[in-house]
């Protein structure tokens, strides 16, 4: 067959059986294995169906710039219809995207624009933020917005849905995938149970994501957010196309149980797929270890390819050095506050304290920083050389209220954040901060880690 372009060639994409880490399993494992696409990922679906939609509704023109905020796949898939077309591409990316993705992108023509990771989303810095800036500032220019453009969750219920139904001859009665804007999971779960309402769908989260305990409480907890290494999966937002009536069940992985099954899934089932596939089979083998039997089949998609982590899961020196490989072991945040005795108090003051009362705590603990607290919530910090530099410029300040001059809240952290993940962070964020088993808050600080590192 021949194709009038690259983009003629998206989807219908193969379904395989998983054969060894499906073992012991009931039921029939499958994965819809999504780099096949040529962008080698499923959001090359999306993103045609999203520029097409626009050029439709006459929002993107002929010459137009196409700008988004990506992780990297939709990137591609918009730049492949940018080429295909004849559009213009710019991209903001969090840097803590690989950057084989970053590299790809230009490969193909792209401008790309890396942003802080570990900043709110609101924040001007934030790759959101950028995108929206540069969309406003650049005339002739469509920003998709991957995560409330409903374009996406149709371009699966579209494709997708139909090729599951299609491949399985109508016997899927499970279906994984992770979830992070929401299209994928979404539309492909409306499709596939609106022909079979009695279909249970999972969907896999991860840990410093907001979408597990929004499903199972109806509570935006912004104490579930915190920085996290997996790509592609879980947000610290409510993207419009996750459609939380569509997911019966949520699943948490960690980084390193994603990492760790990402490369099982190229040396025991010749699967070369990328970060978030590991998180999805992961997940979905916890869900079907318990709840599969006779006669079901689950689905799980892969969304894209291990060319983009090249440098991070498949590199073993990446592994090791996070914690993921068994010949290196760190210790954990869990293994700091353990150590600790058990009548540990937090150290804090309250905003409404003054400066003055403040200092003398500081100083009376000989400590050089501590969270700053409103009730039971920590909203913000003290730290000495800041706090001396504000009343040297402004001597006054010592009678004014610890609100006054506090400074943003220190990070929250994963309780099982290894020493390296921790060590890296508190260069950034002077200290971080945990909460334990029982929801107490730890505050961690270098001296913590020196000292984890030399026991």
């Amino acid at each position: 067959m021949i194709y009038n372009s690259i983009i003629d060639t998206i989807g219908n994409t193969p379904m395989i059986r998983l054969n060894k880490l499906s073992k012991g399993i009931k039921g029939e494992v499958l994965v819809k294995v999504e780099y096949f696409n040529p962008g080698n990922s499923m959001k090359d679906r999306m993103a045609i169906k999203m520029v097409e939609d626009a050029e439709k509704a006459g929002i993107l023109k002929p010459g137009g710039t196409i700008i988004e905020g990506t992780s990297g796949n939709t990137g591609m898939g918009l730049a492949l219809a940018a080429v295909a077309k004849g559009y213009k591409c710019i991209f903001t990316m969090a840097d803590k995207q690989s950057k084989e993705k970053i590299d790809i992108l230009k490969a193909v023509g792209a401008e790309v624009v890396v942003c802080p990771t570990n900043v709110t989303p609101d924040d001007p810095r934030s790759y959101y933020s950028v995108a929206r800036k540069l969309n406003r500032d650049i005339p002739n220019s469509f920003y998709p917005n991957q995560y409330d453009n409903l374009s996406n969750t149709a371009a699966h219920y579209e494709t997708t849905g139909p090729e599951i139904w299609k491949d399985t001859g109508g016997r899927i009665t499970h279906y994984a995938a992770g979830v992070g804007t929401g299209g994928s999971m979404c539309g492909t779960a409306k499709f596939l149970k609106e022909q079979n309402p009695d279909l249970v769908t999972v969907g896999i989260d991860t840990y410093g994501s907001v979408f597990k305990k929004y499903k199972e409480t109806g509570i935006f907890d912004e104490k579930e957010i915190y920085p996290y290494l997996t790509e592609g999966i879980g947000e610290d937002i409510l993207p419009k196309n996750v459609d939380f009536s569509l997911i019966d069940h949520f699943i948490k992985v960690t980084d390193k149980d994603a990492a760790v099954m990402t490369r099982r899934l190229a040396r025991e089932e010749g699967l070369f797929v990328g970060w978030s596939c590991g998180s999805a089979v992961h997940g979905a083998l916890e869900y079907a270890k318990d709840h599969l039997k006779e006669g079901d089949v689950m689905v799980i998609i892969l969304p894209d390819h291990g060319t983009r982590y090249l440098g991070k899961i498949y590199n073993d020196e990446w592994m090791r050095n996070h914690g993921f490989l068994e010949d290196k072991t760190f210790s954990t945040a869990r293994d700091i506050i353990a150590q600790r005795s058990g009548n540990y108090h937090l150290l804090s003051v309250k905003k409404t304290d003054s400066v003055k009362e403040a200092i003398a705590m500081m100083n009376g603990k000989s400590i050089s920083q501590i969270p700053v607290v409103d009730g039971d919530e920590v909203v913000g910090s003290l730290t000495d050389n800041k706090l001396l530099s504000k009343i040297i410029d402004n001597p006054l300040l010592k009678d004014a209220s610890v609100a006054e001059v506090m400074e943003p809240s220190m990070k929250f952290v994963a309780l099982d954040s290894t020493l390296d993940v921790l060590s890296s962070m508190v260069e950034k964020e002077k200290a971080v901060l945990v909460r334990d088993t029982f929801d107490s808050i730890h505050i961690i600080t270098k001296h913590d880690i020196l000292e984890a590192f030399t026991n």
